[in-house]
């Protein structure tokens, strides 16, 4: 006996048990899956009609500027003792010892067969360039606007270049966009101003964009040959307050230049930057400073110098009764002298966002 249901051919035993016969998939499919489709969509249409909840926005607050306290700094500070000792150790140690400014230094990047006027605003843009860049970084901008500009550097081709195209010369400088806004509308201030060349006083040179105390009387030493005060930068910032020849670790440059040149002769406020400018590149680092190497190490405040005890074996052949020769090893002790920094490292300056690049 045999029964047939959806197309299948189900064989029956000759027993008296009742077959029940295998529900197929299609009466499985009707009747569960209904009732869940039914379910779905009663569950969709729900979802649909309840109202959207937006989740309250929060409102971050801004970020408030941080003032900053300065303490006064006085522009008078007493000669210190044996300052033309230390001047004239780290000058005769700076004949042998080169560093990047000696050649990339910014009064060394104008062109030579250019006239005056020329040579005297490419100074003055080596400067601007110069602000938290390296001598090297400074040396290949100048050098890359003066081939590639057309006209090379003078006033005239950086008015008429595009400031985008004057920021893609310059990129590898710090702050390179600002700086390349800073040039253009000084070129045009000039041009207005001062019959295109550069000013010959402070107060004229730091009225230009950009321009800070720094870079107006290193300008003025270098184009116009006038001593007017003493160019600070971070290098002449950082190694005279471990000289003990300022007190503005908490200061800026400008308290350093003033304190300097309270004291300072004269005719040492040129040379006084570049000598110390390339100390502190090649020696007196910012971080780890070289005070074995330093010439100064046993006048510098900020150094410490001691005698310290070293072990070492030394050795000696010896030779015995049968004539073998043997190493003899003995532990001896040797005094070395190790000098140890305990000065400050980099001073912190306050920098602003409308603050002149000028460090």
């Amino acid at each position: 006996m045999s029964l047939r249901r959806s197309g299948r051919l189900i064989k029956a035993t000759t027993t008296n048990t009742t077959v029940v016969p295998k529900q197929t998939d299609q009466l499985n499919d009707s009747t569960t899956t209904r009732p869940i489709k039914k379910e779905r969509k009663r569950q969709r249409s729900s979802s649909l009609s309840q109202p959207v909840v937006s989740k309250p926005t929060i409102k971050k607050e801004k970020s408030r500027p941080v003032t900053i306290k300065r303490t006064k700094i006085q522009d008078q500070f007493n000669e210190p003792a044996n300052w033309k000792i230390v001047y004239d150790r780290i000058r005769e140690y700076r004949k042998t010892v080169s560093a990047p400014v000696d050649t990339m230094g910014c009064e060394r990047l104008a062109e030579e067969q250019v006239p005056e006027k020329v040579s005297r605003f490419q100074t003055l843009v080596s400067l601007m360039l110069s602000s938290q860049t390296k001598d090297t970084v400074t040396s290949a901008a100048v050098k890359t606007l003066q081939s590639s500009l057309p006209g090379g550097l003078t006033l005239n081709s950086i008015i008429q270049v595009d400031e985008k195209v004057l920021d893609t010369y310059i990129k590898s400088v710090g702050f390179h966009n600002r700086k390349a806004k800073y040039i253009k509308d000084t070129a045009i201030i000039l041009r207005d101003k001062y019959n295109g060349d550069i000013p010959d006083t402070i107060e004229g040179l730091t009225s230009l964009p950009g321009v800070g105390p720094k870079m107006g009387y290193l300008a003025l030493q270098c184009a116009w040959k006038i001593n007017a005060g003493i160019g600070v930068d971070v290098h002449v910032h950082r190694i005279s307050n471990r000289l003990g020849w300022c007190d503005t670790v908490n200061g800026q440059p400008e308290d350093t230049r003033k304190q300097l040149e309270s004291w300072l002769p004269k005719e040492y406020w040129r040379p006084i930057n570049p000598l110390l400018v390339g100390f502190g590149q090649v020696t007196c680092l910012p971080r780890g400073p070289k005070c074995d190497e330093c010439p100064v190490n046993d006048l510098c405040p900020s150094a410490v110098t001691a005698m310290k005890k070293v072990k070492k074996l030394k050795k000696e052949l010896i030779t015995d009764q049968e004539n073998h020769v043997k190493v003899k090893l003995e532990e001896v002790e040797q005094d070395i002298k190790s000098v140890e920094f305990t000065g400050e490292h980099e001073p912190k300056l306050i920098k602003t966002e409308d603050s002149p690049l000028d460090w």
